[in-house]
């Protein structure tokens, strides 16, 4: 049994929707546990609010020390400035511990994201997120081209082959469509199913 962690953090529920698909695709996987955390809100709550946070998130609040008890672990994030949200990096600075004892070594580690717009960073974010990952020694997974979805032009989406990502709108309005959904549920399950042949 290859055991999946798909940890996120989000603002305005755009990520949220991902990871949920994320976990539907990886638990596609004969054999796999899927759980479904996200990183501390580190936002002052009074600000969090009056910037239109999501507050009502199911998934429960993971602690650094968990992600040794992982086979894979896939992140999502939203974009900010080309990079992952600061909450995420707040919660990765405290993978130190891990890091030097090499218990994140061999395991699988993917990234997906939310932009607002269709260039504000969804890729170059993906991709600052991949050294952290590599520092840890994890292998790194994208979403490669046999996902079709991301090659279209029928529409304005997210998707490439560093990631799924989706694009929410300069004030989060646009949610995740059925294409973005549907690239993050292949991600997840094609990093299952490379958790399940190493691990399985």
């Amino acid at each position: 049994m290859a055991r999946v962690l798909v940890l996120y953090h989000s603002f305005y529920g755009h990520v949220e929707a991902m990871a949920n698909a994320v976990a539907q695709g990886a638990r596609e996987v004969p054999g796999t546990q899927v759980d479904v955390k996200r990183v501390p809100e580190t936002m002052p709550e009074d600000a969090f609010r009056a910037a239109g946070g999501k507050a009502d998130q199911a998934a429960p609040v993971a602690q650094p020390g968990e992600l040794v008890n992982y086979d894979a672990i896939i992140f999502g994030t939203g974009t900010r400035f080309g990079n992952m949200t600061g909450q995420m990096r707040t919660f990765l600075d405290q993978t130190g511990g891990l890091w030097a004892s090499g218990a994140l070594v061999g395991k699988v580690g993917s990234v997906f994201a939310s932009s607002a717009t269709q260039h504000g960073g969804q890729e170059s974010t993906i991709l600052t997120f991949h050294p952290t990952l590599l520092h840890h020694g994890m292998v790194v997974v994208g979403l490669p081209y046999s996902e079709q979805r991301q090659m279209g032009l029928d529409e304005i989406k997210g998707g490439s082959p560093y990631g799924a990502s989706t694009i929410a709108g300069g004030r989060g309005e646009r949610m995740p469509s059925e294409q973005e959904l549907g690239m993050a549920a292949f991600q997840g399950k094609h990093v299952a199913g490379i958790a399940a042949k190493l691990f399985g």
